[in-house]
């Protein structure tokens, strides 16, 4: 056992990137003075998220869709042993954070498609409404995330959100992957830049 790649460049600067630009929409969604920023950011939220759905099928290993495909049933055993203090341990993502993941990605395209209705002047009263519930409903997944994280942390004895940072885990080095293609990690980069720009351009 020793330290090994898990987590590529490509998918911590997309991470943290969503994280960034989430919470830069979420901050100034209620300021009528940075609107535009709101909306640059959610754009930006919009194609971080295009992003991860394209590395989800052609990514490395751990980040691919196909490797953190769990049945609700590996989720409720995995709950399980996690409340028991003897989850069952995972590189890449477990079961539960993998629902979690793919609840965030689903209200992402929700929050941000309803967010251009209300911009775009679109449905009524109603569909702002359902920005704001969706942008709260939004704002918990990530806290449940985040302490899913530190619980997931403690019971293993490894720092997940460290990993996320510099990539290792510890593991075999018969389960690490390659480093990936780094110039891949500038297209969520230029993504975001471009959606946020779209905003101030248009």
């Amino acid at each position: 056992m020793g330290k090994i790649l898990v987590w590529d460049v490509p998918t911590r600067i997309g991470h943290w990137l969503l994280v960034a630009a989430f919470a830069l929409s979420f901050l100034t969604g209620d300021s009528e003075e940075r609107r535009l920023f709101h909306v640059a950011a959610g754009y930006a939220v919009a194609g971080i998220l295009v992003f991860r759905i394209f590395w989800g099928v052609a990514g490395t290993r751990y980040a691919r869709f196909a490797s953190f495909l769990f049945s609700p049933r590996e989720v409720v055993a995995y709950l399980g042993g996690l409340l028991k203090g003897k989850p069952s341990h995972w590189l890449g993502h477990n079961p539960a954070g993998s629902y979690a993941i793919y609840i965030l990605i689903l209200l992402g395209f929700a929050t941000v498609a309803s967010g251009f209705a209300v911009y775009a002047e679109m449905g009524g009263e109603w569909v702002e409404e359902a920005h704001d519930v969706l942008s709260y409903t939004m704002l918990g997944m990530v806290v449940f995330h985040v302490l899913g994280v530190v619980v997931s942390s403690w019971v293993h004895h490894e720092n997940l959100a460290r990993s996320m940072l510099d990539g290792y885990k510890q593991g075999e080095g018969k389960d690490a992957i390659e480093s990936g293609k780094a110039f891949w990690a500038m297209v969520p980069v230029i993504l975001a830049v471009l959606a946020g720009l779209l905003v101030f351009i248009t």
